[in-house]
């Protein structure tokens, strides 16, 4: 390699005190989602991770069926450092067998989820998805039962997930001040889609910090593209494709390009990427770095954004329900 890793920039996530890794480790992969993955080669790649600065572990009952959940927790016992080393976010409401927001449901989970991930409490808990449950149960229901989970010392700080951006401000602007520290927004902050950005400024003034995920807008920023499931329109997938073939004959990664893109909004306090090999770790690694040193590539970057312009903030459809 050209330059040498840095140690991760860490940054404040909202009012939290927290300090996340600029990249955070998301787990799903070890879940075998992908593909198979061993338990080598979990714990192998968290302590890389850890070495390298990624202080961040982000998981769900959902991936894998607890798979995730059971080998991030090997992997973090095998790291055998002191537990406020790291965060570990994870996450109730989804299961395999569907969605359960219920007070007795998320009470139960984070009971599950403790015993798998091998720890006494965990710094995040979020509401996995919220736009496929009742967003007025979630104001009412979930997030008072996570209050109390809270109190108890199981979790520290209580976060939102989902795709569609309204869901957080319709929530935001139930709850009481306070009640949710942390919003997981994913596919909202890449080079064809920027909407989060104008989130932003509203999140800031109620203090809550901001996770962003899929920077590669689940393998539509990649050289093999998405996979046959993505919901992405054809014209999006085409010019995605496009993109990345523009960039591979530049001698340039469009997915290095696109987590650098995301990377580069210091608004953001951290952008999770699957990852499931010390390779994997190693590349995101690496682009942080390059990002650092030597800031974003405009050239390429101003490309691959004139191929995305005609398709620019578009997404796809996702359910919302309000009662």
């Amino acid at each position: 390699m050209a330059f040498p890793l840095r140690k991760m920039e860490l940054r404040p996530l909202g009012n939290t005190g927290l300090r996340l890794s600029a990249v955070g480790f998301g787990a799903s992969p070890l879940g075998s989602v992908f593909g198979p993955v061993s338990e080598s080669d979990a714990v192998c790649s968290v302590r890389e991770a850890f070495r390298l600065g990624i202080n961040f572990f982000d998981t769900s009952p959902y991936y894998g069926g607890t798979l995730s959940e059971k080998m991030l927790g090997k992997a973090l016992k095998a790291l055998n450092v002191p537990r406020n080393e790291y965060i570990v976010s994870t996450k109730c409401g989804r299961y395999v067998e569907g969605f359960d927001f219920s007070a007795e449901r998320v009470t139960k989970s984070i009971e599950e989820s403790l015993t798998r991930l091998q720890l006494d409490y965990v710094d995040i808990l979020q509401c996995h998805d919220i736009e496929f449950g009742s967003l007025d149960q979630i104001v009412n229901e979930t997030i008072p039962a996570l209050q109390k989970l809270k109190e108890a010392g199981k979790i520290r700080f209580i976060g939102i997930t989902g795709l569609p951006l309204e869901i957080f401000t319709y929530v935001l602007d139930c709850v009481p001040p306070g009640s949710v520290d942390v919003i997981l927004s994913y596919c909202h902050y890449s080079i064809n889609d920027s909407t989060l950005e104008d989130l932003l400024p509203y999140l800031k003034s109620k203090g809550i910090g901001v996770i962003n995920a899929s920077p590669l807008a689940m393998g539509l920023l990649t050289d093999s593209g998405p996979p046959e499931w993505h919901p992405a329109s054809p014209e999006l997938k085409s010019a995605c494709k496009a993109a990345a073939a523009y960039c591979k004959e530049k001698g340039k990664n469009i997915s290095k390009l696109a987590m650098q893109y995301s990377l580069s909004n210091k608004d953001i306090s951290s952008v999770l990427v699957g990852m499931n090999s010390v390779k994997q770790v190693a590349e995101n690694v690496a682009a942080a770095t390059e990002l650092a040193i030597f800031g974003k590539d405009q050239e390429a970057l101003a490309g691959v954004e004139a191929i995305l312009k005609p398709v620019k903030n578009q997404t796809w459809p996702s359910g919302i329900q309000r009662s």
